[in-house]
């Protein structure tokens, strides 16, 4: 596949002023802030709808997924705590975008997408913009034991419950961010592993995410 995607001063300045949205929003992370006035949100858009990539929405990207609101990404980013070399496991790699913003941290990012068509064209785009995670294919609700542990881990869809499964896959001193409840809205939830069998669990915001599917989860 050709890309002859541009990135100019007009795509930039967008982001700038995205940025400076997100801080009156509440984000606070300079190094999650940089993160968002890096990548190239529009690459993820097809071009006719280039003008919504700077908007603080989510849009649709096909296969009933959608990218994440931008004020999302960052807001889990920042709940995150990422450091340089952090193995960090993404469940939902969507289109790629929060995959980006946590490579942009330091991260060392393993993600999963059980989208097949998600998949094959993420695995070509990342790559192009000069990304390189660890790409699966599979049901993201049972992690990647294969590779476990991890330092952190984010989901990027609303689960009805905590996949205890995740638990497992957290070292200890790990965090899991992930949104819970229903279908129609979740509340974010960190979960810090503070011993083998140990968690302290916190509840913060509403979000509304698309379904985790899955075994683990709807």
């Amino acid at each position: 596949m050709a890309y002859k995607f541009i990135d100019n001063y007009r795509e930039k300045g967008a982001r700038k002023r995205l940025v400076e949205v997100l801080k009156k929003k509440g984000i606070e992370d300079e190094q999650v802030l940089q993160a968002i006035g890096k990548v190239p949100r529009h690459y993820f858009f097809d071009e006719t709808f280039w003008v919504q990539a700077y908007k603080d929405i989510a849009f649709p990207i096909g296969e009933g997924q959608t990218i994440s609101q931008p004020y999302t990404v960052a807001y889990q980013s920042e709940l995150l705590h990422i450091h340089k070399g952090q193995k960090v496991l993404e469940i939902g790699t969507g289109c790629g975008y929060q995959t980006c913003i946590l490579m942009e941290l330091g991260a060392e990012v393993y993600t999963i997408e059980r989208q097949e068509k998600l998949y094959e064209r993420t695995i070509q785009v990342l790559p192009y913009m000069g990304y390189r995670p660890h790409f699966f294919l599979g049901d993201g609700s049972k992690g990647i034991e294969a590779h476990a542990p991890y330092d952190k881990i984010i989901v990027t869809a609303g689960a009805p419950t905590v996949p205890d499964v995740l638990l497992r896959q957290l070292n200890i001193g790990g965090l899991l961010v992930i949104p819970v409840g229903n279908e129609q809205e979740q509340k974010m939830v960190t979960i810090l592993k503070v011993g083998e069998n140990d968690y302290e669990k916190v509840v913060l915001d509403t979000f509304r995410f698309v379904p985790l599917v899955g075994d683990k989860a709807w």
